[in-house]
């Protein structure tokens, strides 16, 4: 375990020291979101599922957060190594592949909660002022499941992706064309309910629904999606990134950018 924890001690110290934009930025955007979206807009849209829209709309600004910055946290290092020469030296290291996989990705899982608590904390104050109570945690352990399948899976990803990207701008284009579009669409701020049936069905494509949802229905029990089958899906993706993150490493770009 010494290699392990010494490289996920690492990855911690690492983002601990830029927390401008680990802590100070996401705080800044939730913020913003939860003003313009929840408290401006959500006063004159109806509630959703009995749901006022702020409430619904916080465990999906959580779920963007815990993912968005679980991808930047592992795809950033990698990238960073890369640029530095220093990424041959882990990997001639007394360190298995799998240790170096874990490690990074439960350090970005670490920064993906830590942003998803503040996005919590932060609307809870706004939930709070706007309707004198706290907002509900209806099923603990699930929300336990997705906090952390959810920022696994997103950390994973990041390393697959800065692995086998050869150029900053292969990475950028990733999270520009891909990443941002399928987050939008996961039903952050809207549920797929409102959607045209054949817009509903191509939405259950998205497996971020399945994630965003499942967090929702840790705090407020309901949910756009059988939890259950979400539960399922998420749970293959994790192993399947594994499984591309693994081989990433195995296969991907090493050389200086």
């Amino acid at each position: 375990m010494i290699p392990f924890l010494t490289l996920l001690e690492r990855e911690i110290q690492r983002f601990l020291k830029v927390l401008m934009q680990t802590i100070i930025s996401p705080l800044v955007s939730s913020f913003l979101y939860l003003l313009v979206f929840g408290v401006s807009m959500g006063g004159q849209l109806e509630s959703i599922k009995g749901i006022p829209y702020l409430g619904f709309l916080i465990p999906g600004l959580m779920m963007m957060g815990l993912m968005n910055n679980a991808f930047q946290n592992s795809s950033s290092s990698i990238v960073t190594s890369k640029f530095s020469g220093d990424l041959e030296d882990i990997r001639v290291a007394p360190l298995r592949n799998y240790q170096i996989i874990s490690a990074l990705s439960c350090a970005a899982l670490i920064r993906g909660l830590v942003v998803a608590f503040v996005t919590f904390v932060v609307g809870t104050l706004f939930y709070y002022f706007q309707y004198k109570s706290f907002l509900g945690l209806a099923h603990p352990w699930v929300l336990l499941f997705f906090l952390i399948f959810g920022g696994l899976i997103f950390g994973l990803l990041g390393i697959s992706v800065a692995f086998m990207a050869k150029t900053m701008d292969q990475l950028s284009a990733f999270s520009s064309f891909v990443l941002l579009p399928l987050t939008y669409l996961g039903g952050v701020f809207v549920s797929i309910e409102h959607l045209h049936p054949f817009w509903q069905m191509v939405s259950k494509w998205n497996p971020l629904i399945y994630l965003i949802n499942g967090l929702r229905y840790g705090f407020l029990g309901v949910s756009d999606v059988d939890i259950h089958s979400g539960m399922a899906i998420t749970l293959v993706c994790f192993l399947l990134f594994y499984g591309a993150a693994l081989a990433s490493l195995n296969r991907g770009s090493f050389q200086r950018w």
